[in-house]
C-alpha cells in the first residue's frame, strides 16, 4: 500500500521492527488461515514522519530522556508533568498530507458502514520479552475520517503516560519510542475474552485457561469484572473445570463508540460459553500455538452473532516452570484462610494490607506491603512494582494486573470479589499467588522486601548434572525468587539495569562530574550484596557494564558526551571504553570490592574484547583498584568477537580463567548480520556451522588450558537441541533465562545420559573387536 501503510496480510514477524509487534502477529495469524478481521497498519514510518521528523521532535527528544529519569528516580509528579507536556507535543503535530491519504485510502477499502477498531502497536510492543499490557491507547469503534485520525493520534501520544516510561524505565528501555497503528474491522461482540495455552498459574503447558465475558472482551483484559474461567486439558481438548464469574455490566457497540449496558441476574445466571464453544475456542488457541512452533500464546477471542475471530495473539512473556515456586523458610501450621481468589501470578510474600481505591493513592503504599485494590489497570505500575503482593477484587488471570505481575514476578490473585471490604488494613496476612489463598499471620516465607535470604545450594529437588546451570539476571529484587531454583548460580549478572538504577537515569559523567561517585558506588554495593548473598555460596558472575554509545545517550546529560556513531553495536562499547574513558569502570570495580569483603563469590566478566593489548590495559586497571588485590577473583571474558577464536590462549597466560560464550554477538560478527535488524532476521541463526565450528573451538580451547567455559545467549533458553549441543562439545556450564532452569537441566541431564551411553557402547565394541 505504500511507505506509511501495509495490509494485515503483508505482515510477518519480521516485520515487527516496523509494524509493532501487535501487526507482525497479526499478520502471522492471517497467513496462517486464522479467522482474522480485516484490516491494516499504519507503519512507524507514520509516527517517524509526523512526530519524530515534526516540528517538536527534538524537544520530545530532551522532555523523554528526563521522563525517564524522573521515573527510575520515582519522582512522581515530575513525570507526570514532564508526560503531560510531551502529549500536548503530540497532538500539536500536523499529520504530513501524504500519511493522511494513505491512511484515509485504506480506511475507505475496509466496509465503510462498519466501526474500526484502532489499536497501538509500539515497537517492542506483545513481544517475547515484554507484553506492554494494556498500557498503550486501543480506541474501539471508530467511525469517520476525522474519528480515525484523533484515534491515531490518541495511540501515538500514549507512549507517553507515566505507566508506559515507567514500565520502559523498570525494563531499562531507554531508546526513543516508536509506534505503529492497527487499524481493523470490528467484530460485533457478544461474548468475548482471551485464551492461554499454558496455564499461567501453575506454569503447566499441558493445560488451557480460558476467560470469557459477555459484550467485548476488553472488562476481561482490564480487569473491570470477573469474568467465567474455564480450565482444559491441551489434549483433546477436554474441559476440567468451570468457575463462573460475576458481570454486572458490558461494554458493546454503540453508534457514538463505545456503549456500556447493565445486565440483568437472569442475563448473567449461566455460564457464558457452552461447552462446545469453550472446546472451539481452545482449538483455536492451540492452532494458533501449532503456528508459532509450539510457544505458549496469549490469544484474544470474541464470538459475533455467527462466528468465532481471532482479534489479537502474542507470546506469553512470563511462565513459571512447575514446580519452581518458592520453598518456605520454614513449615509452621498455615494461618486461617481469609479470603480467596484466582491464583494469578505464582509465589508467596506476607507482608501488612495496604487497601488503595485508585493509583493517586499509590504513594501512600510502603515497601513490603501487600497492595489489596478493587481492581489494577495499567495505571497502577509505579505502585504495583512496589508492592510485596497484590490482591484485587475484580480481574481474571489474564488481565493486565495479572499479566504485568507475572512480568514483576509479584504474587497476585485476583477475582476475591470482597478483599478490600473483608481484609483489615495494617493485619499481616500471607498471599499465595498459586493456590489463590490469603491466609492470616505470616506462614514462615518473608515478606519481599525483608533481608530474610536463601542461603548454601540451589534449594529445589533437581537431577543432578556434570555441566553446571547458571541463571542469566539483571534485577536484585528477583535474585532471591530464583535464588531458590535448582540453579548452581549465576553465569550472567548484567550491569545495565543496575547502572541505571544507581545513576537514577543520569548519564555516569555527569554524575562524576558533580562529585557524586560515591553515590554511585553505595547504590550498586547494595543491589550486589542483595544478589551475591542470595546465591552465596554458589558463584555470581557480574559483567561490567556494556551500553553502547545510543544507549549512553538515552540517559540524562548523555548527548553532551557521547559521539554519535552509525553502528554503535560495534562501536565504543565494552573492554576498549573502559581503556579510553576508564572513570565508571573504576567506580563498579570499588562496589565490587566492598561486596566481595561479605561475599567471595562474586566474579568480574570483561565484555566485548576484541585484541589482546585492550585486555591488558583493561587488567592493568583490576590490578590497581581494591579488587586486584583480594583472592580468589574469578577474571572471565565474554566471547563475542570473533577474534577470540585466535587469541583466547593468550587470554588465558594474562589470567583468564572463565570464558562465556555471548551468542547473539558472536552469531552477528560471524555471519556479519545485525541481531536486530529485522529485514535480516533470517539470516541470524546461532546453530549456523560457521557460528557452531567457533564455538566448539572456544569450548576446546578452554578444555585444553583449563578453564571455565559456558555459554550465555538466548539459544539454549529456546532451543534444547542447542544445549545439547553444547553438552557434546564438552562445555562447563550453561547459563539460561530464570524460566528455562528446569527444562534446561532435564535436556542437559538426558544427553549427558545419551552420551555417556554411547561411550559405553563404543568402548564395548572396541573391546568385542580386540577379542
Amino acid at each position: 500500500m505504500g511507505d506509511y501503510v501495509a495490509s494485515l496480510g503483508e505482515l510477518r514477524m519480521a516485520d515487527a521492527d516496523r509494524a509493532g509487534g501487535k501487526g507482525a502477529n497479526l499478520g502471522e495469524l492471517v497467513a496462517a488461515r486464522l479467522p482474522v478481521p480485516p484490516g491494516f497498519a499504519v507503519l512507524k514510518s507514520g509516527y517517524q514522519e509526523a512526530i519524530c521528523a515534526g516540528p517538536h521532535g527534538p524537544e520530545l527528544d530532551d522532555l523523554h530522556r528526563r521522563a525517564l529519569a524522573a521515573a527510575a528516580a520515582d519522582r512522581g509528579a515530575e513525570l507526570e508533568e514532564l508526560c503531560r507536556r510531551m502529549r500536548e507535543l503530540v497532538h500539536d503535530s500536523p499529520i504530513p498530507p501524504a500519511l493522511r491519504d494513505a491512511l484515509l485510502t485504506a480506511y475507505h477499502g475496509l466496509d465503510p458502514a462498519a466501526p474500526v477498531a484502532v489499536r497501538s502497536s509500539a515497537i517492542g510492543e506483545d513481544g517475547a520479552t515484554a507484553s506492554f499490557a494494556g498500557m498503550n491507547v486501543s480506541r474501539t469503534n471508530i467511525r469517520g475520517d476525522e474519528r480515525l485520525l484523533n484515534a491515531l493520534v490518541d495511540c501515538w501520544s500514549s507512549l507517553f503516560t507515566p505507566r508506559v516510561l515507567t514500565y520502559r524505565s523498570r525494563r531499562g528501555m531507554h531508546e526513543r519510542p516508536v509506534m505503529a497503528v492497527i487499524v481493523q474491522r470490528m467484530v460485533t461482540a457478544r461474548r468475548a475474552g482471551v485464551a492461554f495455552t499454558a496455564d499461567p498459574g501453575s506454569g503447566r503447558r499441558d493445560r488451557v485457561v480460558i476467560e470469557a465475558a459477555r459484550g467485548q472482551g476488553e472488562v476481561v483484559v482490564s480487569g473491570a469484572t470477573e469474568p467465567d474461567t474455564y480450565l482444559l486439558d491441551a489434549t483433546g481438548p477436554v474441559l476440567l473445570e468451570s468457575r463462573l464469574g460475576q458481570q454486572s455490566f458490558a461494554i458493546v457497540a454503540g453508534d457514538d463508540g463505545d456503549r456500556r449496558v447493565e445486565l440483568d441476574p437472569t442475563e448473567t445466571a449461566g455460564p457464558v460459553l457452552t461447552t462446545g464453544e469453550i472446546v472451539e475456542v481452545a482449538t483455536l488457541a492451540l492452532a494458533v500455538q501449532r503456528h508459532h512452533d509450539g510457544i505458549p500464546q496469549d490469544v484474544e477471542w470474541a464470538y459475533d452473532d455467527q462466528s468465532l475471530w481471532l482479534v489479537q495473539a502474542r507470546p506469553i512473556t512470563t511462565l513459571s516452570e512447575p514446580g519452581t515456586t518458592e520453598t518456605p523458610v520454614a513449615q509452621p501450621v498455615p494461618g486461617r484462610v481469609l479470603l480467596r481468589g484466582l491464583g494469578a501470578a505464582p509465589g508467596s510474600a506476607a507482608g501488612p494490607v495496604r487497601i488503595l481505591l485508585s493509583p493517586g493513592e499509590g504513594r501512600s503504599l510502603r515497601d513490603g506491603e501487600v497492595l489489596v485494590a478493587p481492581m489494577t489497570n495499567p495505571d497502577w505500575l509505579p505502585t504495583l512494582s512496589r508492592a510485596a503482593a497484590v490482591v484485587t477484587d475484580s480481574g481474571g488471570m489474564t488481565c493486565h494486573a495479572a499479566i504485568v505481575a507475572r512480568e514483576l514476578g509479584v504474587p497476585c490473585i485476583v477475582g476475591t470479589r470482597t478483599a478490600t471490604k473483608d481484609l483489615t488494613a495494617g493485619a499481616l496476612v500471607t498471599v499465595d499467588g498459586a493456590t489463590g489463598q490469603v491466609r492470616e499471620g505470616r506462614d514462615g516465607r518473608p515478606a519481599a522486601s525483608t533481608t530474610a535470604r536463601p542461603v548454601g545450594p540451589a534449594v529445589a529437588a533437581a537431577e543432578t548434572t556434570a555441566t553446571r546451570i547458571y541463571v542469566n539476571l539483571a534485577l536484585p529484587e528477583v535474585a532471591e525468587r530464583v535464588a531458590t531454583a535448582a540453579v548452581d548460580g549465576v553465569g550472567l549478572l548484567r550491569a545495565e539495569t543496575l547502572l541505571t538504577q544507581a545513576l537514577g537515569g543520569r548519564h555516569p559523567r555527569d554524575l562524576i562530574a558533580r562529585g557524586e561517585g560515591e553515590r554511585f558506588v553505595t547504590s550498586m554495593t547494595e543491589s550486589l550484596q542483595r544478589i551475591a548473598g542470595a546465591f552465596a555460596p554458589r558463584p555470581v558472575v557480574y559483567r561490567a557494564t556494556d551500553l553502547r554509545s545510543n544507549e549512553f545517550r538515552a540517559l540524562e546529560g548523555g548527548g553532551k558526551y557521547e559521539p554519535l556513531e552509525h553502528n554503535p553495536m560495534i562501536g565504543f562499547r565494552g573492554c576498549y571504553r573502559y581503556v579510553r574513558e576508564p572513570e565508571l569502570f573504576t567506580l563498579e570495580l570499588t562496589a565490587l570490592a566492598r561486596v566481595r569483603e561479605q561475599h567471595p563469590n562474586l566474579h568480574l566478566m570483561i565484555p566485548f574484547v576484541r585484541t589482546r593489548w585492550e585486555l591488558e590495559e583493561c587488567l592493568r586497571l583490576v590490578d590497581a583498584s581494591a579488587l586486584g588485590h583480594q583472592r580468589g577473583l574469578h577474571r572471565w571474558v565474554m566471547a563475542e568477537v570473533p577474534s577470540i577464536v585466535h587469541r583466547l590462549p593468550e587470554y588465558v597466560s594474562m589470567g583468564i580463567d572463565g570464558v562465556s560464550i555471548g551468542s547473539n554477538d558472536l552469531t552477528q560478527l560471524m555471519l556479519g548480520v545485525d541481531r536486530d535488524s529485522a529485514e535480516c532476521a533470517e539470516l541470524f541463526d546461532e546453530s549456523d556451522a560457521a557460528v557452531l565450528d567457533a564455538i566448539d573451538q572456544i569450548i576446546g580451547t578452554a578444555r585444553r588450558h583449563g578453564i571455565t567455559s559456558s555459554l550465555c545467549g538466548q539459544a539454549p533458553s529456546t532451543h534444547p537441541e542447542f544445549a545439547e549441543r553444547l553438552v557434546r562439545m564438552g562445555i562447563t556450564s550453561i547459563s539460561v533465562t530464570p524460566d528455562a532452569i528446569d527444562r534446561t537441566r532435564r535436556t542437559v541431564a538426558a544427553a549427558e545420559r545419551r552420551l555417556l551411553l554411547e561411550q559405553a557402547r563404543s568402548a564395548a565394541a572396541a573391546n568385542h573387536l580386540r577379542v
